[in-house]
């Protein structure tokens, strides 16, 4: 999908898709959608915000939205969202403002970015211009960027997050991230059932953050997505665990494990149906307990909002990963 020496052509055809699919009256397909979205990245694109920097904003906007009532989805390819204060200036009386140059005499942040006379927070390409423009400010460097990220969103997780769906971009130079696995091979021996919300005991009263999947000692634990190794250690909980993080702001929780992939360390990408490790039944106590339960995987998701992080249900997931992971034999 990213092929740089067709960027002229992009730009070219760009009037031209928005009317034939952005505003057609059949919605795009996933395919198009994706398209489109990449060659705007690419069109507003330099060396202080490479295409995966915006992706990476727009992705994490879209992510908060689908999960946030406070937080209205914007309709069209680009999710990024400023707040009339940013756009228009703090001190602007027209909280609509688009007009350029009464938006630069209130110090606001909004740009016309194609050119129109008018800097519309609802247009996707003044609204990528705005976000190159105020990424520029800060300089060229990945540490540059992640100051730019905590200036404006003024958490640190968000910062993480963000430079992990940007990694990902970056590293598969693709969008088209959403394939899954399911997290053991479906050719070995494994029983679950959902497990979620359940009491357990040990360490004090608390709930079953996931799903426990049984299976011999040893079996093959896969990745179940596209992400980046955030943890990978000792939980006296969890045991020998891992954790990735993935674009679509979900964390992924497989623990009890019997050893790692020896081959992968923190900060590492990986990809659906990359072995991380090996079932096992470590945990509940000191670094290298085991055995105090049956070897199963514990496989928890966790959801990044924006504002905090909470375990959901990953039960519905695994079925669906599971089928469609029978069906590709």
């Amino acid at each position: 999908m990213h092929h740089r020496f067709l960027l002229p052509l992009y730009i070219c055809a760009l009037s031209w898709i928005f009317i034939t699919v952005v505003y057609a009256k059949d919605e795009p397909t996933q395919e198009e959608l994706l398209d489109l979205r990449m060659q705007l990245y690419l069109q507003f694109e330099s060396i202080a915000s490479p295409w995966y920097y915006l992706a990476a904003i727009d992705q994490f906007e879209r992510n908060i939205q689908q999960v946030r009532n406070d937080i209205p989805e914007r309709e069209g390819p680009i999710a990024i969202q400023f707040s009339e204060e940013f756009w228009g200036g703090a001190q602007n009386p027209d909280s609509t403002d688009t007009s350029p140059e009464s938006i630069t005499y209130f110090n606001g942040n909004g740009l016309d970015g194609d050119a129109d006379g008018i800097a519309d927070p609802n247009n996707p390409q003044d609204i990528l211009y705005t976000m190159v423009n105020y990424l520029s400010r800060y300089g060229q460097t990945e540490e540059d960027f992640k100051l730019a990220l905590f200036d404006y969103y003024q958490r640190e997780e968000t910062v993480n997050q963000i430079l992990t769906i940007a990694k990902l971009y970056n590293h598969f130079e693709t969008l088209d991230l959403d394939e899954h696995s399911f997290p053991i091979p479906t050719n070995y021996n494994y029983s679950y059932r959902g497990t979620w919300g359940a009491s357990r005991g040990w360490g004090g009263r608390r709930i079953h953050e996931g799903t426990d999947l049984f299976a011999g000692y040893g079996t093959p634990v896969r990745s179940t997505s596209y992400g980046v190794i955030e943890i990978m250690g000792w939980n006296e909980f969890g045991g020998w665990r891992v954790g990735i993080r993935d674009n679509h702001n979900t964390y992924h929780y497989f623990a009890h494990l019997s050893s790692f992939n020896k081959d992968l360390k923190v900060g590492d990408v990986v990809e659906p149906r990359t072995i991380v490790g090996y079932v096992g039944s470590s945990g509940y106590g000191k670094e290298g307990t085991s055995g105090k339960f049956p070897p199963h995987l514990h496989y928890g998701m966790y959801k990044y909002n924006g504002r905090t992080e909470w375990s959901f249900d990953p039960y519905p997931s695994l079925r669906v990963w599971e089928r469609q992971d029978k069906q590709r034999k």
